[in-house]
């Protein structure tokens, strides 16, 4: 088993912690999750519903199931879980990033539970969920293997795992470190490592050897004209989302 300080890198969680109290502000450092978070969510709630047979119509559809957000930071994906029925746990190692989760989900009037830990130690201790989501976190990491096989660790057999990055390219050079970090200044300068992205191929094959079977993967898309985000089946040049299993006899 893998040991938390082979996959944390001190360098970027300390971006994290000092960005931590604007979370929540969708004006602020993080405009750009929230600007994307509806087709997060989307394709989330979709994967979610198809993989375990649930009617999304349903006024708690994801009753049952126990979700691991990691990479959590302020909760963005853990309420909305929360509030489909989901027992979720959200965990970060940026400590800063736990207790501005705890007071909002508090006064959104939601019982989460937040962690500052590691998907290694949570692995290490047995804790195993229906659907672990990894939302932008593999490009911050150290070892994208030895981390995504603790990811691994933590589903059931048959569970599902929901991993979204950013494309290794010129374009998305362009795009996430040239556009939002010094252009748009959506996020300071230095949040993102270019040489850390990871193409949808490369990720395909990481989650392949840690012991997962990649099952769907689609782009989301940002126009600048509608100033929207999309879910697209063929556009992965930038920012994208998989989904894989862990075999049910694995």
């Amino acid at each position: 088993m893998q040991t938390a300080q082979t996959t944390i890198d001190p360098a970027e969680v300390a971006k994290f912690e000092a960005m931590a109290a604007e979370w929540w502000d969708p004006h602020g450092k993080f405009k750009p999750l929230h600007m994307m978070n509806p087709v997060r969510l989307d394709y989330v709630t979709q994967q979610i519903a198809a993989e375990f047979d649930r009617d999304l119509r349903s006024e708690r559809p994801f009753e049952g199931l126990r979700l691991l957000d990691i990479g959590c930071g302020g909760g963005l994906l853990c309420e909305p879980m929360a509030r489909l029925g989901a027992e979720v746990v959200g965990a970060d190692a940026a400590e800063r990033n736990i207790p501005v989760a705890q007071v909002h989900a508090e006064q959104s009037g939601l019982e989460i539970d937040y962690r500052h830990t590691t998907a290694e130690a949570m692995a290490e201790a047995g804790e195993q969920f229906d659907v672990v989501l990894n939302m932008e976190v593999v490009e911050h990491v150290a070892d994208p293997l030895a981390y995504l096989s603790a990811c691994h660790d933590l589903l059931k057999p048959g569970g599902l795992h929901l991993c979204s990055t950013i494309n290794r390219n010129p374009k998305s050079f362009a795009m996430a470190i040239v556009g939002a970090e010094w252009v748009m200044r959506w996020l300071p300068k230095g949040t993102h490592d270019w040489d850390k992205f990871i193409t949808p191929d490369e990720l395909y094959d990481l989650i392949r050897r840690a012991g997962m079977e990649p099952v769907d993967r689609k782009g989301y898309v940002f126009n600048p004209v509608s100033w929207q985000w999309r879910i697209s089946d063929r556009d992965l040049s930038v920012n994208y989302v998989t989904a894989a299993l862990r075999p049910a006899m694995a």
